[in-house]
């Protein structure tokens, strides 16, 4: 009788959480941390930067040095502005829009000119960057945790940039495409969740 009581407490303490984090995960150990954290956990933050990433890998060294700049600043300064003005609902059209015009263009591979990678990559961490900043205030890690997002973000565009830009098999580049494809579908999925339930 005493085992089933306690497989029955176990699993009552299992199924009834303390507190529940719908976004930003607390690490415990402190707000850059979480910060960092929070790229690896938040697909839609990560998978369009990762996307952007391979495009401007795709594009070639020049290009990809200069987003590897260009979408942390970016994001860092719509990171700043959300702080200050927060938003108290995220646009999930724009960001299965930021899902399927960087995944649609590595999938394509198209030869965009560099100029506009970075534009893209502006773009990108300007309205990310404003999402993110909104939810730190909100979780209140404020500008420490966006640190280290843009930190994360920093170290995510460099070596997905650098993974791409050496390929030349036939076989690599076609992975990159699929990888691209590949966030292209999640964004659509993600769109018919937001129209969906909107």
């Amino acid at each position: 009788m005493t085992r089933i009581v306690r497989r029955a407490a176990t699993g009552l303490a299992i199924l009834l959480p303390a507190t529940a984090h719908a976004h930003l995960v607390s690490s415990g150990l402190g707000p850059f941390y979480d910060g960092v954290s929070h790229l690896g956990l938040a697909a839609e933050d990560l998978l369009p930067a990762l996307a952007l990433s391979l495009l401007a890998g795709q594009r070639g060294a020049r290009t990809g040095r200069a987003t590897l700049f260009a979408l942390p600043a970016a994001w860092l300064v719509g990171g700043a502005f959300g702080l200050v003005l927060p938003t108290a609902r995220p646009a999930s059209a724009l960001t299965a829009l930021s899902f399927l015009v960087p995944g649609g263009l590595v999938a394509a591979e198209a030869r965009l000119p560099s100029g506009w990678v970075v534009g893209l990559a502006v773009g990108l961490g300007l309205s990310h960057g404003y999402l993110n900043g909104s939810a730190m205030a909100e979780a209140k890690l404020g500008a420490l945790g966006l640190v280290g997002v843009v930190a994360a973000l920093f170290v995510a565009v460099a070596l997905a940039a650098a993974m791409v830009v050496p390929m030349r098999a036939a076989w690599a580049r076609i992975a990159v495409r699929v990888a691209g494809s590949w966030i292209v579908a999640t964004g659509l999925l993600l769109l018919g969740w937001s129209l969906r339930g909107g």
